[in-house]
C-alpha cells in the first residue's frame, strides 16, 4: 500500500476491519495494523469486536461491530441487525476498507454502504467477485489468522518489517502499576483465566507454582483474570500458607493499558492460552504458555509452549501439564 503508486485507489478514510472477537486475536494483528496504517496517507478507523478489547491496544478511532449485528438469533435479529451496521459504514463515509477477515457478510456490508473501494482476503469466487486484487495465495487460507494477515501483506506489497507483536509501555504507566501494586520485587506473574473451564490449569497447580516463584527468590506473584477469577484466586490463597499467600496478589479486572504495564515490570509470566499470554509477550516479558487445550502459538519469539503427553487434548490436556514441566521451562528462559 505505497502511498505514491496508490494500488489501492486514492487517498481518504480508511475501514480496516478485524473482526475476530479476542484479545489475543487482536494482539496477533498489532504488526500488520500498524504496517497498514504506515503505508495509508489518510485517516484510518479499525472495526472490531467489542470483546477484543481493541480500544485498548491499538491508538485508533474504533468503531465497533457486533456480531449478533448481522446475524439471525441475536438482539438485533439479522436483517434488521444488519440494516443498521450498513447505515453505520455509510454514515462513515468510508473511502476504502480493508477487511483482514474471509467474511462474507462483512465483504457484503462494506459493498451495500457505498463503499468504493475495497479489498481483502480474497477468499472464494463471492468475495473475489467484491474485492480487489490482491488475494490471499493459495492455501493460504488455512494457515493461523496472524500468518493469513502476513501473507496478505506481502501479495499487497505492504512493508511488515517485523511480524512478531509489539505493545510500547510508556515509562510513566510502569511507574504508575509499580505505585499500585506497592509490593517488592521481583515479580512473577500467573495467568489464571481463560475464556472456557477446559482451558484452565487446575488451580492446585497454579498454587503449587506461586509457592516454587516465592521460594525461588521473586518478592510478589501476581495473579492476573478478569473480575470473573475472583473466586479461583480465592481458592489458590487459600491453598497456600499464611505467610506465603501474603506474598501472593490478586490482580483482577484492570484495563489492558495497566496489564501491559505490570506485565512490563515482571520477570517472567506462565498462564493458560489467553489474551494476557499474547499481551506478555508483546510488551517483551519471556512467557511460559501452557497449551493443553489448544494448539501452540508460533507467531512470538518470546512465547515458550509447554504442551502435555499426548498433545492437546482438552481439560484432560490440561491436567496432564505437571508444575515441574512450568518450573523447568521457566528455569530456561534467560
Amino acid at each position: 500500500m505505497q502511498p505514491h503508486a496508490r494500488p489501492y485507489g486514492n487517498a481518504g478514510h480508511l475501514a480496516l476491519v478485524q473482526p475476530r472477537v479476542g484479545i489475543g486475536d487482536m494482539v496477533w494483528h498489532l504488526p500488520h495494523i500498524a504496517a497498514l496504517v504506515a503505508a495509508w496517507p489518510g485517516p484510518v478507523t479499525l472495526l472490531a469486536r467489542p470483546r477484543s478489547c481493541a480500544d485498548q491496544l491499538v491508538d485508533l478511532p474504533v468503531m465497533w461491530i457486533e456480531r449478533d449485528q448481522w446475524l439471525p438469533g441475536g438482539r438485533h435479529q439479522g436483517v434488521r441487525g444488519a440494516a443498521r451496521l450498513v447505515s453505520e459504514l455509510r454514515a462513515a463515509r468510508f473511502d476504502a476498507a480493508v477487511l483482514l477477515t474471509r467474511s462474507r457478510l462483512l465483504t457484503l456490508a462494506m459493498v451495500a454502504a457505498g463503499v468504493p473501494v475495497r479489498h481483502g482476503y480474497g477468499v472464494g469466487r463471492f468475495q473475489r467477485a467484491l474485492l480487489r486484487p490482491p488475494y490471499l495465495p493459495s492455501g493460504a487460507e488455512r494457515l493461523h489468522p496472524h500468518a493469513q494477515a502476513g501473507a496478505w501483506l506481502l501479495a499487497a506489497g505492504v512493508a511488515l518489517p517485523d511480524a512478531e507483536p509489539v505493545m510500547a509501555v510508556p515509562d510513566a504507566a510502569r511507574v504508575a502499576v509499580r505505585v499500585r501494586v506497592g509490593r517488592p520485587g521481583p515479580w512473577a506473574a500467573l495467568g489464571i483465566a481463560a475464556s472456557d473451564a477446559w482451558k484452565k490449569w487446575p488451580l492446585p497447580s497454579f498454587a503449587a507454582l506461586a509457592r516454587h516463584m516465592l521460594g525461588a527468590g521473586y518478592g510478589t506473584v501476581l495473579l492476573l483474570g478478569g473480575p470473573a477469577e475472583k473466586a479461583n484466586a480465592d481458592a489458590i490463597l487459600a491453598l497456600l500458607p499464611p505467610d506465603e499467600a501474603v506474598r501472593v496478589v490478586p490482580v483482577l479486572g484492570w484495563d489492558l493499558r495497566e496489564v501491559a504495564a505490570l506485565l512490563a515490570e515482571c520477570r517472567v509470566y506462565a498462564g493458560n492460552d489467553t489474551g494476557v499470554l499474547n499481551i506478555a509477550a508483546a510488551v517483551g516479558t519471556r512467557s511460559v504458555g501452557l497449551f493443553g487445550a489448544t494448539p501452540v502459538l508460533a507467531h512470538s519469539r518470546l512465547i515458550v509452549p509447554i504442551v502435555p503427553p499426548g498433545g492437546p487434548d482438552g481439560l484432560a490436556g490440561m491436567e496432564r501439564i505437571g508444575v515441574g514441566e512450568v518450573v523447568a521451562a521457566i528455569g530456561r528462559i534467560p
